[in-house]
């Protein structure tokens, strides 16, 4: 070996760090096993990607101190548990982000989700953790919502060199052995993997962050058929006429063709804007109030993150709050009295700009409009199993939602 060179991975220091991440975060302990080193030499520091694998300099694990090795090591694997490959793919996909600039910007938005709230408690934080008050940037918020607070410029050109790898960002590298390459976790065990983590932060909920406890919860609450079904309302809206918001070059249009020597921009469609209509009349329990606050949180990440373009409306028998969505818990669901979601209808109606599509989530005990909304609807139904709908009337049996609207049961 020549002098200066590069010497072989230290294994035993670099899974002494990953003990020691397990003791101070016990509840990860499963994802830390789970992932398989491979050495690498191209990787700046770690990086993870989507198949699990932690590629590791063995430059950088000599320099770093242990307890740093540690903290390391559960960031890299906080990538891989909130899904950042794939929520950066779809953002990218509904955003028109493309190119290396807009996955670094990606990464760094990923960083400050976790670096906010990861360190401490045992665990030390590394000297360039990127964080949100590096960057004027407030605490407490996901990826989707730094993406759109900062630009890259002189403020980040310090970070220039971060790079988690594909399973912070999705975007493919060249050390990458592929879906195809050994020691890849596949999606049941990826799954598999989430499900144990969650059950043991629900197991203590103490022992870990509020962040950590929101990614349980909704790590927990298992995917809904109804969300599919959303889905396909929320991209019928967006094809739809007038849907359009701005020009961009990004991808040229066709017509270009047509024009020898011009590049002519095409239109960039805006995710739709969705109003919640959530009925809190007594009928509607604890429970199914919190099952629908969870959905919400869906509903943002169906339109690309966009928060800024979901409303919450909380109904009975008459709209009592309207809430731009910020957070899905700090929604506050008033109520309690009879149900009459006409009223939540011609409340979001009267929204300007109005709504792409209307998602409402009730147990059907109300009367609906007679006439169709200008926009699509998309109803969630909490399901009545046995027994009557009214106590003082057994024979009562609510009104169907109307054919105009979409209806799925939310179970």
């Amino acid at each position: 070996m020549s002098a200066g060179a590069p010497g072989p991975l230290d294994l035993d220091k670099l899974y002494a760090a990953r003990l020691h991440a397990v003791r101070a975060r016990p509840y990860l302990a499963t994802a830390l096993f789970a992932l398989h080193t491979v050495e690498s030499r191209t990787v700046p520091t770690m990086a993870v990607d989507r198949h699990w694998r932690c590629y590791v300099s063995p430059a950088f694990v000599a320099r770093t101190p242990v307890e740093e090795l540690a903290g390391v090591w559960v960031h890299e694997v906080s990538h891989l548990l909130r899904d950042h490959h794939g929520r950066s793919d779809r953002v990218a996909r509904a955003r028109g982000l493309t190119g290396p600039g807009e996955r670094l910007r990606m990464n760094i938005a990923a960083d400050c989700e976790i670096n906010d709230d990861v360190f401490g408690d045992g665990l030390v934080s590394p000297a360039d953790a990127v964080r949100p008050g590096a960057l004027g940037l407030p605490p407490g918020e996901l990826m989707e919502d730094y993406l759109r607070l900062f630009r890259l410029g002189a403020h980040t050109h310090s970070m220039s060199w971060l790079d988690c790898g594909s399973g912070a960002d999705g975007l493919a590298r060249g050390w990458d052995l592929g879906p195809d390459g050994a020691h890849g976790l596949g999606a049941q065990e990826r799954d598999a993997v989430r499900f144990r983590v969650a059950q043991g932060i629900r197991g203590r909920p103490g022992s870990a962050s509020q962040g950590w406890q929101r990614w349980a919860e909704e790590a927990f609450h298992p995917p809904q058929p109804w969300r599919e079904l959303l889905g396909a309302a929320v991209r019928s809206a967006a094809s739809g006429p007038g849907a359009g918001e701005d020009y961009t070059y990004g991808r040229p249009s066709r017509r270009s063709a047509s024009v020898p020597g011009a590049v002519l921009p095409s239109l960039r469609r805006r995710p739709p804007r969705v109003c919640v209509v959530i009925d809190t009349s007594r009928s509607v329990s604890d429970t199914e109030l919190g099952s629908a606050l969870l959905e919400v949180a869906a509903i943002s990440r169906a339109v690309g993150g966009r928060r800024d373009l979901v409303t919450v409306l909380a109904c009975d028998a008459a709209t009592r709050v309207v809430h731009p969505l910020c957070r899905a818990e700090g929604v506050p669901l008033l109520g309690g009295g009879g149900t009459d979601l006409r009223t939540g209808f011609a409340r979001a109606l009267r929204a300007r700009p109005g709504p792409d599509v209307i998602v409402v989530l009730t147990d059907g005990q109300t009367p609906w409009p007679d006439t169709r909304p200008p926009c699509r609807t998309v109803v969630g139904l909490f399901p009545r199993t046995g027994g009557s709908y009214d106590e003082d009337d057994p024979d009562y049996v609510p009104d169907a939602p109307p054919d105009w609207a979409r209806t799925v049961e939310i179970g």
